[in-house]
Order: C-alpha cells, then structure tokens, then sequence
C-alpha cells in the first residue's frame, strides 16, 4: 500500500526544508520536494512538521508480573500518542530478566501486543554471568546493570562480578548509577533525624549528588580498564557532567550519557508541590544541577535524551514518602514537554530530533531506523507546533489513569504517528491495530 505526506516541513539530520515523503507498506520510498502520484491514503502536512518517531532507550512497561501497574500493549498505546515508535524495556519485572527464556517469553509478549517497535535489556545480577553472555547483540539492545538501589536480585554491587562483565561482554552495557552503601547511610542519618515520617524534600539529600557520582565514575573507570561500550543511563547530577567528553564524535564514543525529561524539567523546589508524584531515582536535584544538565546536553557532553517512563498506580503513589514507589508515567508528554522547550527558545527542533531519534539510532546501533532516509522504516511524526494541547483525566492513555501533567497546557500537540507505514495515531485516537510494532534489530 502506498502513503503518502505531502507539504511537510521535515526536521532531519540538521535541517528543515519542505519536502513530501512517500511511503511504500513499511519502508519510505522517496522523499522528493514534490511528488505527484496516486496513492490510497494521503496527510496533508500543510503548516506542519514531520520528524522521525522518537526511540525511547528507557522505560518500564511493567509486563510480566506487575501489570495492575501497566502492561505492553497499555503503554505502548500511550507511547505512540506521544510520538514515541520504538522503545527499550528494562528487565526488572516479576520474574526479573535474568535469562534467556525470560527474556524471549518478554518478546513473545510484545509481537503479540505492542503497537510501537520494541526491544528489550538482559538483566545482569551478582550471579548470573553464564546467561548474560549468551545475549544475541543482534537482537538486544543490551545488558542492563543496577549499579544502586533496586528490587530482589539485580542489584549487582559485587565488584569482581562487575569486573568480569565490564570484562568479558562485547555488548553495549548500560548501567543505573547510584552507590547503595551512600544511600543506606544517607537514609539512616534522616531516620534518625525525622523518625519514619521523614518528608520528600529528603529525597535528593538521601540519593545524593555524591551517590550518583561515586557509582558512576566506577562504572566509567571500569569502562575505560576494559574498552568496554558503555551507557549511562538519567544522569541528575552538575557533579557527573565532567565525566563524559565532548571532543569526539558519537560514533567514535564508548562512553556515552543520557537525561531524561523529569531531571530537564522539575527540581527540588516543585517537592512541595508535587510530593511523591515527582519521587524518581535518581532524585530530582537542585536548580543549578538541571541548569547544568540542559547545557550538557547543548555541549553533547550528554547524548541522548529519555523517559525512564515507570508507571504505578496512584494509590501506590500516594503512600507517605518513605513506602511510596519511585517512578512514574511519561511516554505520552515526553515530546511535548521537549516542544515546550522549543517554544521557549531553550532548545531547537533540530537538537529535539538528534537527541531523541539519530543519536539513540546510532548509539544501539539500530538497523534502519531512526532517520527520515529512502530505504529506512516509515516511523514517523508529524507535529503541529502552533496547536496547545491540555492534559486532561479522559485523554491520559497510561494503564495507571494519571499523569504529574494532568491540568497543564502544552504548546504544541502530537497530529498523526506512524510505526512501519501504518497509521498508528490520528488526530487524539489510537488505531485499533495491533500489529504496527515490530522487532528492532541491531547492525552489530
């Protein structure tokens, strides 16, 4: 079947330009200044913007095991509405991922339920390195590690077993950075301050700035001991940023950063506000660190931009401080919050595009996507920058029923998504297809 979009401004690979795109069943056959011919289905982009669907290397879909919280199929619908097409799942469900099996039955899931692309991380732990190093580089996006604070067994801080995965994997490895033993003193010291009714504004003091920079300077120092590829996944921190360079090329790099959107757009200030519904790991830090962060992110000292998207129910979120969750839902405002940034002047549609779709493409090494190229899968966005959009109750897609942008008013919306040449969003409705996502596979 043939698509085609007409009188689009395309954001691409560093420039706009007005172009139209046509797209033959999952694959961009031609992107010309005109085109002219019959097809079955035309968007006219008049006015509008279209860039490559957004990969997100960073989230939580909750499936298996947790899905009061949120499932695939829930998730990847909102995900889609927010012109997300491809995403990376992370292996701390129930079960967690720390084998083959598990991770293939992952898989299974997702062809059967996803609508965006997917791919999912082997999960590594303090004794499961004979599974880790069966992963296929070809078909995952990489081996996860929890290098700080998380549930059951995937909290590797046994320094030889680190040594021997920075070691002996050839993958991509990407790690979460936070020194457990400096959270542990750190929540001790505000118990006995506060008792148990310690408030959130604890939260960055407790998962501090000094936590994170510990953990991952290990992790970059083992990194560079082994001319290991490694990915540091929502740095929080000013302290952090020197870690990482800037005088070479992404392509030459292995070592890379990415931030995610919560540490760009909230600090410490908004606890008193928004409480636990703003309570992520890494914390929410200062106003100076998410300064810092926008402009490593200008100097790409920082490479790529995230969700961490982590949904749970809202009475979950609700608990005191102590017992309430970290984590929560992102994947249908991510861009627009990123478009936000655009309208304000702080950043432009050419860096939104680079740090969200060719520099993940690029750094996992993604085959054929990520790009508005002839050749390469139809994932797709087009943007209408000069229409707002209100988060309200009834139009919030996460499983979990809320979001912490419920009641705020966005600049610009999502128009129309489309995953591998369909359709998969229009005009605020989800098509009812389920077999718009597809595998992501890797060039390695």
């Amino acid at each position: 079947m043939l698509k085609l979009i007409k009188n689009a401004q395309l954001v691409n690979e560093g420039r706009i330009y007005k172009a139209d795109v046509l797209i033959e069943d999952k694959i961009i056959k031609q992107i010309a200044t005109e085109i002219n011919i019959e097809v079955e289905h035309i968007i006219d982009a008049e006015g509008l913007h279209l860039i490559p669907g957004v990969i997100d290397d960073q989230v939580h879909f909750r499936e298996p095991g947790l899905t009061h919280k949120a499932n695939i199929y829930t998730e990847s619908k909102a995900a889609i509405a927010g012109g997300i097409t491809s995403f990376m799942e992370m292996p701390n469900t129930n079960p967690q991922t720390l084998t083959q099996e598990l991770l293939e039955d992952k898989y299974q899931i997702a062809a059967e339920t996803s609508i965006a692309n997917y791919s999912f991380f082997m999960g590594a732990s303090n004794d499961n390195l004979d599974e880790v190093l069966k992963t296929d580089p070809k078909k995952v996006a990489a081996i996860k590690i929890f290098m700080g604070s998380s549930t059951g067994n995937m909290l590797v801080d046994n320094k030889n077993v680190l040594e021997k995965i920075f070691s002996k994997s050839s993958m991509l490895i990407a790690v979460h950075c936070e020194d457990e033993k400096t959270i542990q003193k750190n929540t001790i010291a505000a118990k006995k301050k506060f008792g148990e009714e310690v408030p959130i504004s604890e939260h960055p003091n407790i998962r501090s700035a000094e936590a994170c920079f510990k953990s991952s300077s290990m992790a970059v120092e083992l990194a560079k001991k082994y001319n290991t590829r490694l990915h540091v996944f929502h740095l929080s921190t000013e302290k952090e940023i020197d870690l990482f360079d800037n005088s070479i090329p992404l392509k030459d790099k292995n070592i890379t950063a990415e931030v995610c959107i919560h540490h760009l757009w909230f600090d410490k200030s908004q606890y008193a506000k928004k409480g636990t519904l703003i309570k992520w790991n890494p914390a929410v830090k200062k106003e100076s660190d998410r300064n810092a962060l926008f402009q490593a992110l200008l100097d790409d000292k920082l490479d790529v931009i995230a969700t961490d998207h982590a949904p749970h129910t809202w009475e979950e979120k609700s608990r005191p401080y102590v017992n309430a969750p970290a984590g929560l839902p992102l994947v249908q405002h991510a861009l627009q919050i990123l478009l936000d940034f655009y309208h304000d002047g702080t950043l432009s549609l050419e860096h939104i595009v680079k740090k969200t779709s060719h520099n993940i493409a690029k750094r996992f090494q993604i085959k054929d996507r990520g790009y508005i190229r002839e050749g390469y899968f139809a994932d797709l966005v087009v943007l209408d920058l000069e229409t707002s959009y209100k988060v309200e109750k009834e139009n919030i897609l996460y499983k979990c029923g809320w979001s912490p942008f419920e009641g705020h008013t966005f600049s610009s919306q999502i128009f129309a998504t489309i995953i591998n040449g369909q359709v998969g969003f229009k005009n605020g409705q989800v098509s009812k297809s389920l077999s718009c996502g597809k595998q992501i596979e890797f060039n390695r």
